[in-house]
């Protein structure tokens, strides 16, 4: 007679599942791909395989909120979904701006419906999506939005569509000032959905300067058109316009604005800084969420020999030349500044779930739900982790992903793009 009643048994890993309330060593079964049971103690006799994961973390399937993977029709921006989700230890990744709604049946067919990784998208506001908006920032203008198609589009794709996002830059402002942020704004009310808002200059200035623009103003003047719920992304930016002011202060309506129910995301990439980390978190700019922002500017993917680097042949770019990093990098850099691992562990994992709306299915180790699942190292010692200013920090542990299971299936962390731990 066969015993057997779990699929598979993830045995004796530090559990921590903040929506359960759960921090401690536990086993983990999984059955038809779905979390059959969290114990302190399952008979590995009842599990068709067992996995010994002891002195790891098994947490719920990381959530990314800032990715971008409409690969190939963004450009060099777009990364391979798997390889920045599953292949990474994430199993769910949200493209930031990627699709617009002329773009979002392809995302859906080619990105979201073929991937391993789960792919939800935040819909761009701008008819073109996430195109290379540096090299052709008039298709950013106002005539570049259309509210009506863009909220259509979002109510009636409402599995993928969990928001809409917009950019609140310099550059924009100064071309055509507030009115594509409140046509973002207007989007969002009325397909119900949280706006992410880029902070931080992107685009650069237009020939003619700043048109009497000030980035320190952008902030108090966008924050009005928002709803709790909402996202302001980039806290700890190194550009201008961004939640520090020239003086080096952190903008007093960012505190009131999430004491109002408005949600920080780290966004990281190429926009985060130590410094300006260091500045903000002692005024209370404490993230709620915590995105990689990873893409092919800002990330080194390696190419089959005898092929060009379509990635960084761009000698202008902003973004050339950065820190490699993830999305476990990132929550190592949340540590290393202060942040323990379990207010950081629900940064990538219960809070993102309700950013999109899906608490009731994604973010938690909950019997019943999909076995999303994300086993990482921790390990100790001194590491180096430096931004993109080129700060180094030495951090007493680093993460880093060992595997994952996306609806139960084992995807182990190969990706090319992972960065390599640094001894200090």
């Amino acid at each position: 007679m066969d015993d057997t009643r779990y699929d598979l048994l993830l045995r004796g890993g530090r559990v921590i599942c903040p929506a359960s309330g759960i921090d401690g060593v536990r086993d983990v079964a999984v059955r038809d791909g779905r979390i059959a049971a969290v114990a302190q103690t399952i008979l590995p006799s009842a599990a068709a395989e067992v996995v010994d994961v002891a002195g790891k973390l098994v947490l719920p399937g990381l959530i990314d909120t800032h990715a971008h993977v409409y690969q190939y029709v963004t450009g060099r921006f777009g990364l391979n979904p798997d390889m920045v989700g599953v292949r990474s230890g994430v199993t769910t990744v949200v493209d930031q701006g990627g699709p617009s709604c002329m773009t979002l049946p392809g995302f859906r067919r080619f990105i979201a419906e073929a991937s391993e990784t789960r792919v939800y998208a935040f819909l761009s506001a701008y008819l073109v999506g996430g195109l290379e908006g540096h090299f052709y920032p008039n298709l950013y203008s106002p005539d570049g939005v259309d509210v009506d198609a863009t909220v259509k589009s979002a109510i009636e794709n409402r599995d993928l569509v969990r928001g809409i996002k917009g950019h609140a830059e310099i550059g924009g402002f100064a071309r055509w000032g507030i009115k594509v942020m409140e046509m973002a704004a207007e989007i969002s009310r009325r397909s119900d959905l949280p706006l992410y808002v880029h902070f931080g200059q992107l685009w650069g200035l237009p020939e003619s300067g700043a048109n009497g623009e000030d980035a320190d103003t952008i902030m108090e003047r966008v924050i009005p058109l928002l709803r709790p719920g909402d996202v302001l992304a980039h806290p700890f930016t190194r550009h201008p316009g961004g939640f520090i002011n020239e003086e080096g202060v952190v903008h007093p309506i960012i505190r009131a604005a999430m004491d109002a129910g408005l949600k920080v995301d780290v966004g990281h990439g190429s926009h985060f800084s130590y410094r300006v980390a260091r500045a903000s978190l002692p005024a209370g700019v404490i993230p709620y969420t915590l995105g990689a922002d990873m893409h092919g500017y800002n990330t080194e993917v390696p190419q089959p020999a005898g092929t060009p680097d379509e990635h960084h042949d761009d000698e202008n770019h902003p973004f050339l030349g950065q820190a490699r990093f993830s999305l476990t990098q990132a929550m190592s850099s949340m540590m290393a500044l202060g942040i323990p691992l379990e207010q950081v562990v629900p940064m990538v994992t219960s809070h993102p779930a309700a950013m999109l709306g899906l608490s009731d299915r994604i973010g938690a180790l909950t019997p019943g739900f999909a076995a999303d699942v994300s086993v990482l190292h921790d390990d100790r010692g001194r590491f180096l982790l430096r931004d993109n200013e080129d700060t180094r920090v030495i951090a007493d542990r680093l993460l880093r992903p060992a595997f994952c299971l996306r609806a139960g299936r084992r995807f182990d962390a190969d990706s090319p793009i992972l960065p390599q731990a640094i001894a200090a």
